[in-house]
């Protein structure tokens, strides 16, 4: 953490500050991925694929109007994220790791980097939506659990104990993702929300992610929101159903 907030802190700001006087971030809708503000939040999560509904907290800190570091950890620890946040006059750069568990114990540990880009900038909010597409890199450290009879080339293993009926193979894998999110505002405080996207990268890894919700600005502090979200990749599958309150310092 301390040689993030040091690597924050180096980012010169003359090539940044303007991207803050483009927008201001009390124009932005609430959930607006390019907002850079100090706040926390925590929601309740509902899985449908056997992990424990659990818990989740998480927080912002904005150093100044274009970067803050963002954090997000669930009850167990069984998934937690850190990362940082630059702005630009055009979209915002993001930096992440994190680790991520699915319900057969299979791990997926990955740093990322990549952007969003709001095609507002250049006047185009087709049917009111604003929309920003989204591309990165990830790197996937995996601890992929399988069983000894998977003859599938992911779990392949032909040292393995027939007395143990599973095993832990780790792997690795360079990937790159594109996809988009997309904004739509029904009312002066409620918002619809949705995205999507899908990665491919080396030993034969691929994987998509979609979903979509619900933001309700209660006041200019207080917000909630209400979202499914689908993931299903090399290493496990993920379906949840998401509650959460959000709270916004001044």
């Amino acid at each position: 953490m301390k040689k993030l907030l040091t690597l924050l802190a180096l980012i010169p700001l003359s090539s940044l500050v303007q991207a803050a006087e483009a927008k201001e971030d009390n124009q932005k809708l609430a959930d607006d991925p390019t907002r850079i503000t100090t706040q926390m939040g925590v929601s309740y999560s509902d899985n449908y694929h056997g992990n424990n509904d659990k818990w989740t907290f998480s927080g912002s800190l904005a150093f100044d109007p274009v970067r803050k570091i963002n954090v997000s950890l669930n009850e167990d620890a069984s998934q937690w994220r850190v990362g940082g946040s630059w702005l630009f006059d055009v979209g915002i750069v993001n930096f992440n790791f994190g680790k991520n568990e699915f319900a057969d114990g299979t791990t997926q540990t990955n740093y990322s980097v990549g952007t969003f880009m709001p095609l507002s900038y250049f006047g185009f909010t087709p049917g009111g939506f604003q929309i920003f597409p989204m591309a990165g890199y990830t790197y996937n450290d995996a601890e992929v659990v399988c069983d000894t009879s998977d003859t599938s080339a992911a779990c392949f293993n032909p040292g393995a104990s027939l007395d143990n009926p599973y095993v832990v193979i780790p792997q690795t894998s360079h990937s790159g993702y594109l996809g988009a999110f997309a904004l739509r505002p029904l009312t002066t405080n409620l918002t619809f929300t949705m995205f999507g996207g899908g990665a491919m990268g080396s030993n034969d890894y691929s994987g998509y992610w979609i979903g979509g919700g619900f933001g309700y600005q209660v006041t200019d502090q207080h917000s909630l929101t209400a979202y499914t979200f689908i993931q299903d990749n090399s290493y496990g599958q993920e379906e949840r159903f998401s509650l959460g309150y959000k709270y916004q310092f001044n």
